[in-house]
């Protein structure tokens, strides 16, 4: 992993964590109280692997997903 490397105040930046980030707290962190960590980090594996991967259509992948980009690309 490479890390982003710009001009002071550059916003493109971080423009994807930010995004991924505000994603994450609205469809897990703020749905409810955990009560452990780990009942946090399940939440949050599930929800990535689940919806983030899995429904999430992206234009630089051709409108696919990024499991259905990965699939296509191995065969």
């Amino acid at each position: 992993m490479a890390g982003s490397i710009g001009r002071v105040g550059a916003a493109g930046d971080n423009a994807a964590m930010e995004s991924f980030f505000s994603l994450l707290q609205k469809n897990v962190l703020d749905r409810r109280r955990w009560t452990t960590r780990e009942e946090l980090r399940i939440a949050i594996v599930t929800w990535i692997e689940r919806t983030y991967h899995r429904r999430r259509r992206q234009a630089a992948l051709g409108r696919l997903t990024p499991v259905e980009y990965e699939t296509v690309m191995t065969t």
